[in-house]
């Protein structure tokens, strides 16, 4: 019997032979993929037929297809898509089902794709000629605070002013949309707000042209507000206030203005550079006042692109479809991607195999500024992921090979800013100024400690609040500081666990204070660069009070169950009671039953005495944390 040859993945010579058609090892026939003619594939076919049409072993397409999250039995009927996809991976080519009324190049031949060299690959931009450069439409992320009217708002404008024939057909799903004003294209982002807006930007994309922040008129500037339009600030992006909600009776425009202007936001009618408009998603009023200062706020800017070139973009979504496998929605920002193109995405690569626009309709390319669904990678990218059509697959293979590796090898954090590297920075003329995110526990101390910072600035370094609010440390705030190259100052808040497990991740430098001076002093020596060793903190876990055990007169022992990581004997404490901390100690006694421990792991039961702490009770959270010295940059 003959033996599966789907082990074999990889070509080892130019015209080496791919045992991956099932052929015996002693044939002596045995063809090279690449010299057969393209496989015409049907609209479906079942797995069986699928094998005898490649002349594979049925179990080698089962194989191929659990790779991609698909698992079906031989007698499964799949779609051209699908099938496709698995041809490929056996090492067969398939002929492309070209869309009706596709443009073709003159000569048949595939679009002309220049090398990418090593010293430029890793850029978003090339520089291109002035004369090849042709305007694109703005891309446009709408934020704002929750309940503002964000979705309203986008939903007002793509059911009234879609390209002519797709109203009403615009799909959520693909992450984009594009509508017409004037005869002109705006395409807009459907992130989830600010979050999504700057999760992207930690990965390098820089996507949005434009950022339209929702402010509903009869609630005025929210927290969330005033964190949308740091994001905004952060990413250097021209900012439009959309006033909605201006048809409602309670209905305040001056509050909202006041609240900006307090926040440093100058609106045009106060004198300042930001353009407000007033709209409401639901009556449909301003929006195409609305869309008419997006084209004006993008004529300021100059945005063109060449689309003559091949393709680079972001991907802005992502999912494992079980049908269609590694499904990505692009954004092309430069250049064309055509169907055929090869492309490296992140960490993996592909052959565009199918191109669909927002209405699920199948296109043969895609043009600067526009969204795109693309089907053909090996694997699922990551939102913010940077798309760019290479020569071949041998240099596509070759850079995800480099990329990989660089990740693997990347031990010392991701460049982002710490405190400990600062001064080196700063000698060296790289750094001119210190990004800090600031929360504390209550806005009074917001003031106070951003003054504080203030008088530190030094002619060497400015330090730069982009942004304060009180409250626990979030993995936004971790995402924001990612994407700005700034550190987290946390003062008696807490750090959520997502935001830990992400600023570790992240490799985002997080510094907890309980006490102005230290904080003050702490960023003073590390612009003089003077840091002394200092003690790093590691939570090693959580665990929750269940019961109370008094031993002695006054001495207590909390039966706990532990939650989250671990608890260790050598560690200090924090104890937690309705979201604030009211003792911080250290741990004296640790028992399983009646045996001494070093640790107890989650989901199990523990005993624990605490050296100061009596006043337990059931229902408290004792937090368990490490200490080391670290040392600093010493100049």
């Amino acid at each position: 019997m003959a033996k599966s040859r789907s082990g074999t993945r990889g070509r080892r010579g130019p015209r080496k032979p791919m045992r991956r058609d099932g052929v015996p090892q002693g044939a002596a026939a045995v063809v090279d993929p690449r010299d057969r003619a393209a496989i015409e594939l049907p609209s479906s076919i079942t797995v069986k037929d699928l094998a005898d049409l490649l002349g594979v072993n049925p179990a080698d397409v089962i194989r191929e297809l659990i790779k991609s999250g698909i698992f079906a039995n031989i007698n499964q009927g799949i779609d051209r898509e699908t099938a496709s996809l698995v041809a490929e991976e056996l090492g067969y080519e398939v002929a492309e089902t070209a869309a009706p009324g596709a443009p073709a190049n003159a000569d048949g031949a595939q679009p002309e794709v220049a090398p990418v060299s090593a010293a430029t690959k890793e850029q978003l931009y090339e520089e291109d000629e002035e004369s090849l450069l042709l305007p694109r439409a703005p891309i446009v992320t709408v934020m704002g605070h929750v309940d503002h009217g964000k979705t309203s708002l986008l939903d007002a404008i793509r059911t009234t002013k879609v390209a002519a024939g797709e109203r009403g057909g615009i799909t959520q799903h693909i992450g984009a949309s594009e509508v017409v004003k004037d005869g002109r294209h705006i395409v807009f982002l459907d992130t989830p707000g600010h979050e999504a807006f700057t999760a992207m930007r930690a990965r390098g994309a820089r996507v949005t042209d434009i950022a339209v922040v929702v402010i509903a008129a009869d609630d005025g500037v929210m927290p969330q507000t005033l964190e949308a339009i740091d994001h905004a600030r952060a990413a250097k992006v021209p900012i439009i206030i959309a006033l909605n909600k201006i048809d409602k009776p309670d209905a305040n425009p001056d509050r909202v203005k006041n609240g900006l202007a307090e926040a440093g936001v100058v609106v045009e009618e106060y004198g300042g550079d930001v353009p407000m408009v007033p709209v409401s998603a639901k009556a449909r009023l301003g929006l195409d006042e609305l869309l008419e200062m997006i084209n004006l706020v993008a004529d300021l800017q100059d945005l063109k692109a060449n689309p003559k070139r091949p393709a680079i973009g972001t991907i802005v979504e992502a999912e494992l479809d079980k049908g269609r496998g590694p499904v990505a929605t692009a954004l092309v920002q430069t250049g064309t991607l055509r169907v055929g193109d090869v492309i490296v995405v992140g960490e993996t690569y592909g052959k565009v195999r199918a191109l669909e626009n927002a209405l699920g309709k199948r296109i043969t390319k895609a043009g600067p500024s526009s969204p795109a669904v693309v089907l053909g990678l090996a694997d699922v990218p990551q939102a913010g992921d940077i798309l760019r059509v290479v020569a071949d697959e041998k240099i596509a293979r070759t850079m995800v090979e480099e990329r990989k590796a660089a990740s693997a090898a990347r031990t010392e954090g991701s460049g982002r800013a710490t405190l400990e590297d600062l001064y080196a920075q700063i000698q060296a003329g790289q750094t001119k100024e210190l990004r800090i995110i600031l929360k504390t526990d209550v806005s009074g101390s917001l003031g106070a400690i951003t003054h504080a910072l203030q008088q530190l600035s030094t002619d060497e370094v400015r330090i730069n609040v982009l942004h304060e609010a009180a409250g626990d440390v979030t993995d936004n705030d971790i995402m924001l500081a990612a994407a700005s190259s700034a550190i987290v100052v946390a003062f008696s808040t807490k750090v959520t666990d997502t935001a830990r497990r992400a600023a570790e991740s992240e490799k985002v430098d997080v510094r907890q204070y309980d006490i102005i001076y230290k904080l003050t002093d702490d960023i003073s020596a590390a612009l003089r660069g003077m840091l002394e060793p200092v003690e790093v903190e590691t939570v090693e876990g959580r665990a929750e009070v269940r019961q109370i055990f008094k031993v002695g007169k006054t001495a207590v022992i909390a039966g706990c169950y532990v939650t989250d990581g671990r608890i260790v004997r050598s560690g200090g404490v924090r104890v937690w009671r309705g979201g604030k901390v009211i003792a911080t100690d250290k741990i004296e006694s640790l028992r399983r039953f009646r045996d001494d421990v070093r640790e107890v792991a989650t989901n199990f039961e523990c005993g624990i005495g605490l050296v100061g702490s009596n006043d337990l009770v059931e229902g408290d959270i004792i937090e368990c944390f490490t200490q080391q010295m670290v040392s600093r940059a010493a100049g």
